[in-house]
């Protein structure tokens, strides 16, 4: 509330520029937060959300259904891993973990091991700002240190090494006695698959996905994957647990599942998942939000789908992997640059000491784009429908933040 850089404000937003309130024009590297993979007013996003408008904004999805639901969870289905076969729609990414927890916690019980109370997860993840995803996001390094006493204890794994081709050897060892330890009282483990996002953009070897299943598989835990971030492309596969040829139990996406227009999310899970949440006391999941399956963001989340696959995202984000790759190379460069990595649509500068976000913001503000680093990183997440340009003037402005945190 009292610091000295205001907000700018936003008066409009078209293609990947967003104009301000003085007339000064932004590339926006964020992707608004990284939703908006197909930019600002797209004109076929416009006309799905006007189109339901005609018939209706919202209605209850509580013994009440509508096409755009039925149609959306349809798509969900047949684009990821086969297997997670049951849709349950949320109104934001970290309600679907909430969701995801509880169907851990509901299928536990209906198994008979009401016991297994317990989350798994990794150092350095990020779930989500509500209670149960953030007792199962990094508990020092993370947003919510200051909320520990308040939540539900959960076992952590050290974060895996960085790099997709890293040996994992010694970080299974030391995972393997964390597991011996706490097997019999775990009912789920949770992670974001490959690239953890806002705890730190770091990458780490798909190998690891594929040992936490077959960890889950021999104790009889559930696999959660977390592609609320990684999902729908940004890492250069559809979703990034494609790299581990892994299928999760249950799956949260969410961000670029509307394009960014509306809050969206989903939980995906297997016919199992069901069976075990059915088979608990309660006899069905117990959770219920307002705005679950809300019409508009139902419709125009279809309507990016079909852009997704009409504009080849996977080969947009291999342009814009290209782009980043070259553009960021001269922050190597730079004395107080620790690394520089990139990851699908994602490009990241990693710094020995925090970033100034207020300098390092107007310096890439200097250079048309708009940036919001955090900790020891200044990175980018462009929309998919960049311009080569537009790419290189992102990265451009990145390599000159990183330069005025000297």
């Amino acid at each position: 509330m009292h610091d000295p850089n205001p907000p700018h404000q936003v008066v409009s937003a078209s293609g990947v520029t967003l104009t301000l309130a003085d007339g000064t024009e932004l590339l926006d590297g964020m992707s608004s937060w990284w939703a908006a993979v197909h930019g600002y007013r797209h004109p076929r996003l416009d006309a799905a959300v006007m189109k339901q408008l005609d018939s209706m904004a919202h209605v209850m999805f509580g013994g009440l259904t509508h096409e755009p639901a039925v149609e959306l969870v349809r798509r969900l289905v047949d684009l990821t891993p086969a297997g997670l076969d049951h849709v349950f729609l949320a109104d934001s990414g970290s309600v679907s973990v909430e969701v995801a927890l509880k169907m851990a916690l509901q299928y536990q019980r209906g198994r008979g091991q009401a016991q297994r109370t317990t989350m798994l997860s990794i150092r350095g993840g990020y779930h989500g700002d509500t209670f149960g995803a953030m007792s199962v996001s990094d508990p020092v390094g993370g947003m919510h240190e200051m909320f520990t006493d308040t939540l539900a204890s959960t076992v952590f794994l050290p974060r895996p090494p960085a790099g997709l081709d890293a040996d994992i050897d010694a970080w299974i060892a030391e995972s393997t006695s964390l597991v011996e330890q706490h097997a019999d009282r775990v009912a789920a483990v949770i992670v974001e698959p490959v690239l953890q996002g806002a705890g730190g953009m770091h990458v780490y070897p798909p190998a690891v996905v594929r040992w936490l299943r077959e960890q889950a598989d021999a104790h009889g835990w559930l696999l959660i994957l977390d592609e609320i971030a990684t999902g729908f492309g940004r890492t250069g596969t559809m979703f990034a647990t494609e790299r581990a040829g892994v299928v999760p139990d249950v799956m949260c996406v969410g961000k670029a599942l509307s394009g960014g227009y509306l809050t969206l999310a989903a939980a995906l899970c297997t016919s199992d998942v069901v069976e075990g949440v059915e088979a608990s006391e309660a006899g069905a999941l117990m959770h219920g939000p307002t705005y679950m399956g809300n019409p508009l963001a139902c419709a125009v989340a279809s309507a990016s789908l079909d852009l997704l696959g009409e504009n080849d995202a996977l080969a947009a984000v291999a342009r814009v992997n290209a782009g980043l790759e070259s553009g960021l190379a001269p922050a190597r460069d730079l004395g107080h640059v620790l690394d520089v990595r990139t990851l699908g649509a994602v490009g990241v500068v990693q710094l020995d000491r925090p970033v100034d976000i207020p300098v390092a913001a107007r310096a890439a503000a200097g250079l048309g784009v708009w940036i919001r680093p955090f900790r020891d990183l200044v990175y980018v997440m462009p929309p998919y429908v960049s311009t080569d340009d537009e790419v290189a003037r992102m990265a451009a402005a990145v390599v000159a933040a990183a330069q005025s945190c000297v």
